[in-house]
């Protein structure tokens, strides 16, 4: 029988394992499996089906999506930390009322009709991309230090709202087009200090 003193220190050598181990892993030396070859092969496994072409076409698409996905949630986490920081907690309270009754609507309609359970609790998560940029200009004075000009801010997100919505449908673009993509969102994190 397994007394309580053996499987406490059964847990605290485990944890002193993990503890050393992830030293060891951050000076380079390789402990345990390597997750980085493990989520390649399941990602191989997972496309295989699939012709060469295409699991190549979506390979790029997943990096411009993850691209643009950072760039979002970043945008999001921007206007939310400028308007806390400039205007209180009540922000959102003082955004015009179209912004709010979109954003508000869809978030009853996430909390009550799916089945999904991801984030549902922040109400700037549920404006949509385009208005993000109506949030920074109906509020240009608490941003217009730290973007160029209101042009500059809606030609990119213009542009980038349409790259966005055209992946969304898994839409395969142009080399040309992921460049530009790239150059905007390295645009904006130059500008914006990331």
């Amino acid at each position: 029988m397994t007394s309580k003193k053996d499987i406490r220190d059964f847990f605290f050598r485990g944890l002193m394992f993990e503890s050393e181990a992830s030293s060891f892993q951050s000076a380079g030396i390789e402990i345990g499996a390597d997750s980085q070859y493990t989520e390649k092969e399941l990602l191989a496994e997972a496309l295989s089906p699939f012709g060469l072409t295409r699991r190549n076409n979506a390979l790029e698409m997943a990096r411009v999506y993850a691209i643009l996905n950072c760039f979002e949630n970043e945008l999001r986490t921007f206007i939310r930390e400028t308007l806390e920081e400039k205007k209180g907690l009540d922000w959102w309270d003082q955004l015009p009322s179209r912004i709010k009754s979109h954003a508000e609507g869809r978030q009853e309609s996430a909390l009550k009709d799916s089945w999904l359970e991801g984030e549902k609790s922040d109400l700037l998560g549920f404006v949509d991309f385009g208005m993000l940029a109506k949030i920074i200009i109906e509020e240009w004075e608490l941003f217009n230090n730290l973007i160029p000009s209101q042009h500059w801010l809606k030609q990119r997100m213009e542009e980038l709202e349409r790259a966005r919505n055209f992946i969304a449908h898994n839409r395969m673009l142009l080399p040309s087009e992921f460049q530009r993509i790239y150059m905007y969102v390295s645009d904006w994190n130059r500008v914006i200090g990331l």
